[in-house]
């Protein structure tokens, strides 16, 4: 029973110590990084949130280029330097002393994070053969949730003790733990770059309309984490006779299926008419987890609290099958000279949505009530109904069919 919950080779091993790593850190900063800003370097609260919008700005801007450097200089040695200017960026928390101290060290995480996000994207293509890397995503998925979950635990600690020196301890450690993670990738062989095809254009994803176009519906369908984050949190508290305090359970809810869930979910969505489906079917099980949000609006306490619940089941499965579909179609549809831009785009598609996702959901959950959760249903069902034929366009434009490299090369 244990071996099946493990990895299953050392490359996944290795991949999953650092991932476990870089997901307890990140956890940490997540849960303390705001309020240390604000009520220990005495940053105000309108600045910070305006400094993590430059920011992450910084960082989508910094997708496609981060992860074309991992192509040219390899995967393994990009990510262990995305990993670590993270680790040394989270350090540099630790000295702010004002706005443009922050600004500076929020913008050197941002980029880092991005360029660490697409270098690990083309580690895992180069590292782990081609019929094994949805399997390892969704793995390293699971992992991450783990180890994100640990890490604000340990924040957690820090904002019951809510003084300067504890904030800075967990900075600290926090940084620490990424650096680990960046070792850990050592392990892993030096993976040369895969050479590009000569004549070809430098910045090819750019001009890959088609693989574009399946970008554009992940950031549609990415909009799935704000719905559960932002949306349901508010349309709780102010439009149904729900406790608040459920919202924790209906999170843990989330977490422990995503833990179980991703791997075996993912199965049958190795190639891209597995994707395309997965994806597909991800925006129909979406749209009917909007439907039955709105639904928990005017029924009594203990109703709303099982259709809430119904309907946290249904939108991990639609998280869980976007997942899946989103790896697939972003390694398949890529060559193998290039999975480090493709991944940046794919990349930078995903914080798009994740950026306008809060904006969104507010403007048409909290503002218009179920008719923005019809509106946000009939969204999610038509980019997944789209996936299909977007992925098939993609396919046939694919110029010819690269064999994967193998994980030895």
């Amino acid at each position: 029973m244990i071996r099946k919950v493990l990895p299953w080779s050392r490359t996944v091993w290795v991949l999953s110590l650092s991932t476990l790593a870089r997901s307890v850190g990140h956890g940490v900063v997540v849960t303390i990084s705001v309020l240390y800003f604000t009520r220990s370097v005495g940053i105000a609260a309108g600045q910070v949130g305006l400094g993590l919008t430059l920011a992450a700005i910084a960082g989508m801007v910094a997708s496609i280029p981060a992860g074309r450097l991992a192509d040219v200089v390899g995967a393994r040695g990009a990510s262990v330097g995305y990993v670590l200017l993270q680790a040394v960026a989270l350090w540099g928390y630790a000295l702010v002393g004002g706005f443009g101290g922050f600004l500076l060290a929020a913008s050197v995480v941002a980029v880092a994070e991005s360029g660490s996000t697409a270098a690990r994207g083309a580690l895992v293509a180069r590292a782990v053969p081609g019929t094994d890397r949805l399997r390892t995503r969704a793995y390293l998925r699971s992992v991450t949730n783990v180890g994100f979950s640990l890490g604000t635990v340990a924040g957690g600690l820090a904002l019951d003790a809510g003084s300067r020196a504890v904030y800075t301890a967990e900075l600290l450690a926090g940084g620490a733990v990424f650096v680990v993670a960046g070792v850990v990738l050592l392990a892993l062989p030096a993976l040369p770059p895969v050479p590009a095809d000569r004549g070809g254009p430098r910045w090819a994803v750019l001009r890959d309309r088609p693989y574009v176009a399946v970008g554009l519906l992940n950031a549609v369908l990415i909009t799935n984490s704000g719905i559960l984050n932002v949306a349901l949190p508010l349309w709780i508290a102010e439009r149904t006779d729900a406790p608040t305090s459920v919202f924790a359970g209906l999170l843990l809810i989330n977490t422990v299926l995503v833990v179980l869930g991703q791997v075996p979910v993912s199965r049958g969505a190795e190639d891209i008419k597995g994707g395309a489906r997965a994806m597909r079917r991800s925006g129909l099980w979406l749209a009917a987890c909007c439907v039955l949000f709105a639904f928990a609006a005017g029924r009594p306490s203990w109703v709303a609290v099982g259709v809430l619940a119904l309907g946290v089941v249904v939108h991990t499965m639609g998280e869980l099958l976007y997942s899946a579909g989103s790896w697939a179609l972003s390694y398949e549809l890529a060559p193998e000279h290039a999975h480090g831009q493709y991944q940046g785009l794919f990349g930078l598609t995903t914080q798009l949505g994740t950026a306008i996702t809060p904006a969104l959901t507010t403007l048409l959950i909290i503002g218009h009530g179920m008719a923005g959760w019809a509106v946000l249903a009939a969204l999610l069902a038509a980019a997944g109904l789209a996936a299909p034929a977007v992925a098939g366009w993609a396919e046939r434009t694919r110029p010819h069919p690269v064999t994967p490299v193998p994980a030895d090369a």
